[in-house]
């Protein structure tokens, strides 16, 4: 690895290999974000580095910190009975891992005497707690070197495991001996298996900890998070890569990090993973902890009971001083999700629980979307915001994500099926069960259709449920798992829905029968019996939905969409205000970065989220690059006519006129004559690309352009989308003669927002050209977006001379779903691709300032087609001949 360390500033920046200019500003400006604890918005697009910018500008930021840190330890534990430094000066600050600052300030008006006693015992009290912050840094870094240079201290688990096996081998047989010999009163069992599905006997108010899969005499959990950066991106692959990133970078070799992931991604106890449903892993993976724990208190429970319940075996794989060599393990070398898995697999240690044991010393911790911004799932996973740095990456959705972390749809089927199946387990096991709804959800037919939206109060009152402490509710559905046992019993006996008995409705289900007057039976609708079963009890959805109902009323709104049949209704929370979620995060960290190829326009950022969570607008600093593509090697044009002269104008009331789909399959054709390679033709939904392909194969256009590049689809499900990838770049790589006629390689017909809309590499010959048919605004009809329009009217302020907030919320989620379509062209520096924009909106200022500077600055505005498609030839006949 060639060696183009840098020094910026008077900071020296490991780097593999000679920066870019833009990569040595972004870590300039990195390192000052993190240094002054402030927030910064980064855009550097695909293809310029942005990954090792990131790991080479942070992890320099924190080597310098702890240096720093340890100095100022050292200085003051030169003496032990007082400071080393001049009294006459300040003292200096202590930077501390949780990022306080040491000392206080002197209070008024008290002696001189209480003054100095007071800071005495601050400066003893900061002394012991660096002593001990020494004495768990030098263990720390005596396992790490020990299992650094000594590989066979990674096969101590196994034979750990082979003791603990023996031991309980003994252990059961005599329990065994002393069972047969007792004559103790035989009692009746549940079937076999059936005592996982009965609830335990629960007390709402009883708030005694509960065990949270670690003894209490475990001090080693105790350890102190040391100061590290979380990094955090949208998917496992994004994460795995740059994981890659860092092995490559010149921190792989000392940087202690863990990377963090779900239960589904890491357990390695092949009887839990095949449950295959998230929820239920993680519940069985809970059930399997308490059994481990409650094992302790057997001797207490000898009353005689009506059913003896036999306890879920413990994991095999959940052992302390297994996962504590993992844990070391993971510190010492970089590893990847799959590397943690193998070599879970190879210790007989969880990867899960052990990757959470190395969050206090890891320097380094790389995590997904959900598990940083869901604050139950962050205290759950043992993360620690506070005084620490976080780095969001491909974060263009990061208002849609947490938005879509904290809204809850439920349908009317679910709200039916659960309560039909809380019944039946009512009649099995005798629960207290009130309320008698026995019908097909299919077979309630409503009259009246549409939506309404209500407040999160109104919805309360008018539902009978104002008076549920839904606190309580939550508490109980956490406690008992009754959602995972529901699920159980019907796996076990199926669910049998009964239309014989008319209900009586009451409270929540009068109030939805009033919502819908005229309510009459419909058939049944046929069950298609290779339909699979739904993965999660409906429980499961409702208590989601129960949750969602505790959010401040301002901040939400219900969403009561009404359909022909109650099974096709449903109830949604829709989160409002993203910033109630997000601003605990910003509260806590010492510094945060919001990074992504294309963040434009960054105006939501501002003001959705920083803005509504507290941020002083002189905290956010924004920092823009451009692209190390030469100028030349990109070519934009707006097309505001077409080959006949007509305008493009791909409104939604005109988009579907016959002479608008004619003319935009004209121009398709003329530019495939003259681009060679792969050609990429972006729709603004799936609907309209519908709509155009059926009209193009009836008017004869599709066969036109078959006859220049052979068409690919984007396919309707996700697993088909890399055998699509693969199909169209074979093609692309053997262009030529196909059936008399010659071929210059593929058209990919693709939906904005879809599935190759986002993460897609169409580098060199895959994407010479990116066609953006209309501009794909979002349904301003709809009335969630009406509600979020008009929520952002009444809390942000109105700008002079700019679109109302609502407005403005369209605008930017239309420009920047365009924007990350056509970055799927350029990604490296010497690429080259055009990118065509049909829509003669596209040269209006307001949407041209929305575009990324490095396409906005070279965009070309063409009044008629054949000046158009002339430097479309001209650049790529160029660009082809010296590539």
């Amino acid at each position: 690895m060639a060696d183009g360390s840098q020094k910026i500033d008077g900071i020296h920046f490991p780097f593999p290999f000679t920066p870019y200019s833009i990569q040595k500003d972004f870590m300039a400006q990195l390192y000052q974000v993190l240094e002054a604890g402030k927030i910064g918005i980064f855009e550097s697009p695909t293809g310029t580095g942005k990954s090792l910018s990131l790991i080479c500008g942070s992890l320099s930021w924190l080597r310098d910190f702890e240096q720093k840190k340890r100095q100022e330890e050292a200085r003051l534990l030169e003496t032990e009975t007082g400071p080393a430094w001049d009294e006459k000066g300040p003292p200096p600050v202590i930077l501390s891992s949780c990022g306080e600052t040491a000392g206080t300030s002197k209070p008024t008006g008290e002696p001189d005497w209480i003054t100095q006693f007071v800071q005495k015992k601050e400066e003893r009290d900061m002394v012991a707690r660096l002593k001990e912050e020494q004495i768990w840094r030098r263990k720390r870094e005596e396992r790490l070197q020990q299992i650094q240079h000594n590989t066979k201290l990674k096969y101590t688990a196994k034979r750990l495991r082979q003791e603990e096996e023996d031991t309980e081998s003994l252990l059961r047989l005599s329990r065994e001996m002393l069972e047969a010999g007792t004559g103790a009163e035989q009692l009746e069992p549940l079937e076999s298996g059936e005592e996982e599905l009965v609830l335990a006997e629960y007390e709402s108010d009883d708030e005694k900890r509960v065990a949270r899969g670690v003894d209490e005499d475990e001090d080693d959990l105790e350890e102190e998070h040391v100061t590290k950066i979380y990094y955090c991106s949208r998917t496992h692959s994004q994460l795995a890569q740059f994981v890659h990133e860092v092995q490559k970078s010149p921190f792989g070799k000392d940087v202690r990090l863990v990377s963090l992931g779900s239960r589904q991604n890491l357990c390695v106890n092949q009887d839990v993973k095949r449950l295959g449903s998230v929820q239920l892993i993680n519940d069985r993976c809970m059930d399997m902890q308490r059994s481990k724990h409650e094992k302790r208190n057997e001797a207490e429970e000898e009353k005689p009971k009506r059913r003896r319940q036999e306890k879920q075996a413990a994991c095999p794989f959940y052992s302390y001083e297994h996962m504590h060599l993992l844990r070391d393990e993971v510190l010492a070398e970089v590893k990847d999700i799959e590397q943690l898995v193998a070599l879970g697999k190879e210790a007989w240690a969880c990867p899960y629980y052990g990757s959470r044991f190395a969050i206090p010393a890891a320097q380094l911790v790389v995590l997904p979307y959900q598990m940083l911004l869901h604050a139950a799932t962050r205290e759950a996973a043992g993360i620690q915001l506070q005084g620490q740095v976080v780095i969001i990456d491909e974060a263009h959705n990061l208002i849609d994500a947490i938005t879509g972390i904290h809204s809850v749809e439920v349908s009317g089927s679910q709200l039916c099926q659960a309560h039909s199946q809380l019944l039946q387990y009512m009649e099995r096991y005798g629960i207290l069960f009130s309320g008698n709804i026995k019908q097909n959800p299919s077979t309630q037919s409503l009259l009246q259709k549409g939506m309404e939206l209500k407040t999160i109060n109104d919805f309360l009152f008018q539902s009978q449920i104002d008076n549920i402490n839904l606190f309580k509710v939550r508490r109980y559905c956490e406690k008992s798992m009754v959602s995972r046992k529901l699920f159980g019993f019907t796996e076990r006996y199926g669910a049998v829905l009964s239309s014989q008995e008319k209900p009586r409705l009451t409270g929540f289900q009068e109030f939805l029968q009033r919502l819908q007057p005229g309510v009459t039976e419909a058939p049944a609708t046929p069950v298609d019996e290779g339909q699979a079963r739904p993965p999660t009890s409906p429980l499961m959805h409702i208590e989601g939905f129960l949750t969602a109902l505790t959010t401040a009323n301002q901040d939400g709104r219900i969403i009561l969409n009404h359909q022909g049949s109650l099974s096709q209704s449903s109830l949604k929370f829709l989160l409002l205000n993203p910033a109630v979620h997000f601003a605990q995060v910003v509260k806590e960290c010492r510094a945060m970065v919001i990074a992504g190829g294309t963040l434009q326009p960054v105006s939501d950022f501002r003001e959705q989220l920083l803005a509504c969570a507290g941020v002083e607008a002189e905290r956010v600093v924004e920092f823009s690059c451009g692209h190390v593509i030469p100028p030349d090697n990109i070519l934009p044009i707006v097309l505001s006519t077409g080959i006949s002269n007509r305008p493009l104008d791909f409104k939604y009331q005109h988009r579907e006129l016959p002479q608008m789909m004619d003319e935009a399959g004209r121009i398709l054709f003329c530019l495939c004559n003259v681009i060679p390679g792969g050609v990429v033709c972006f729709f603004p939904s799936y609907e309209y690309q519908r709509q155009v392909h059926a009209y193009w194969e009836k008017s004869g256009v599709l066969c036109r352009l078959a006859s220049r590049k052979k068409i690919f689809q984007e396919p309707k499900s996700t697993n088909q989308v890399e055998q699509v990838l693969t199909e169209y770049s074979k093609c692309i790589e053997n262009c030529g003669q196909v059936r008399g006629k010659m071929v210059t390689g593929a058209l990919l017909l693709s939906v904005v927002g879809g599935k190759m809309s986002e993460g897609i590499n169409f580098s060199d010959n895959l994407g010479r050209c990116v066609v953006m048919v209309g501009m794909p605004y979002p349904n301003v009809r709809s009335p969630e977006l009406q509600e979020k329009m008009a929520y952002l009217d009444q809390t942000l302020p109105r700008i002079p001379g700019k679109a109302p907030p609502g407005k403005a919320l369209a605008e930017n989620l239309c420009m920047r779903a365009v924007n990350q379509s056509i970055g799927r062209a350029i990604r490296h520096q010497r690429d080259f691709a055009s990118i065509v924009f049909l829509d003669q909106r596209y040269a209006q200022p307001p949407v041209l300032a929305k575009m990324p500077g490095w396409i906005r600055d070279r965009v070309k505005t063409k009044a008629t087609f054949g000046s158009a498609i002339a430097m479309l030839q001209k650049f790529h006949r160029e660009k082809s001949a010296s590539s």
